[in-house]
């Protein structure tokens, strides 16, 4: 299948909502693909209706790096880029084509823009020397080390923030930065819609979700141990019920807040891609109030010349 094609992975990205699962799934099926996730939260089991799985869509599509760790673990960039290249060869080297979808941007980044990534070793001098400061001082620290700082969840632990900055200051020490993985050649596609439709399809889905269970989901991970604080560090569904569970919030406040973040987010998504397009990255976007998938066939028939 793949000597047939210019590109050797297929790439599906869009904001939350979009319908890029659908689509992927779509084009697994008529090219013979398997599908790897990029998503920070579907590697979790447990998090399933919160983080959007929606595994029923996937029908008999193979799909790599969704409920590889258990809920309440770490997962990061670095590990992802690993667990991908693995699948990545795992998938080819069976003759099928490697399909990777999603919206987290960083982690699509990592594979599109070929990441260099290596171990960061701790560096007791420099954490020293941060034990003072504040935890204003350190997000200022990190924010002139690293001034496209995407990720908020480093700045709300300390603990975080201060591991960020430990890498931050040595991948400029040591001239790491970002290196073509020359293996890979990627097509991406993505899913667009008009800004107002977006919202009613985050709203209905939120609504949907809320009706099949996601305050239950939260409520039986704290508890099987999965501590607030950490559910707050999964972001947006996680904190936001966790606030509601806890007392902090009344219903209503929470799906309006929640509802918001959400909205918040797919638009931080939306800059995301921009800027991975000012970066190199060619998106290939299909309309998703139209037909995206007679689009991307278009678009893929195109590319295979």
């Amino acid at each position: 299948m793949l000597d047939i094609h210019p590109f050797n992975l297929l790439t599906i990205l869009g904001p939350t909502a979009s319908g890029k699962t659908r689509l992927a799934v779509a084009l697994a099926s008529e090219m013979s693909g398997e599908i790897i996730s990029a998503d920070s939260r579907q590697v979790f089991r447990g998090m399933d209706i919160g983080s959007g799985k929606d595994l029923q869509e996937y029908g008999n599509v193979p799909y790599h790096l969704i409920d590889i760790l258990d809920s309440g673990e770490e997962f990061s960039v670095f590990a992802f880029q690993r667990c991908f290249l693995d699948a990545f060869s795992n998938i080819s080297g069976r003759g099928e084509l490697p399909i990777l979808c999603g919206g987290t941007g960083l982690y699509l980044d990592a594979v599109l823009r070929g990441y260099r990534m290596v171990k960061v070793p701790e560096n007791g001098t420099l954490r020293s020397e941060l034990e003072e400061r504040s935890d204003e001082e350190l997000a200022a620290i990190l924010k002139r080390l690293k001034p496209e700082q995407h990720n908020s969840s480093d700045l709300r632990d300390r603990v975080r923030t201060v591991r960020a900055i430990e890498i931050a200051g040595y991948e400029r020490e040591d001239d790491i930065g970002q290196d073509s993985l020359a293996h890979i050649r990627p097509l991406v596609i993505g899913i667009r819609w008009e800004r107002a439709e977006l919202r009613r399809r985050i709203s209905e889905r939120l609504s949907i979700r809320l009706e099949n269970g996601m305050i239950q989901e939260v409520q039986r991970l704290h508890d099987e141990g999965v501590s607030w604080e950490r559910l707050d560090y999964y972001g947006l569904e996680y904190r936001h019920l966790g606030a509601y569970l806890k007392g902090d919030i009344n219903r209503n406040d929470m799906v309006q807040k929640l509802g918001s973040a959400i909205h918040d987010f797919a638009k931080r998504q939306e800059n995301w891609f921009r800027k991975m397009e000012k970066n190199g990255i060619k998106i290939n976007w299909v309309e998703g109030s139209a037909d995206p998938l007679a689009e991307a066939r278009e678009v893929i028939k195109k590319a295979a010349g």
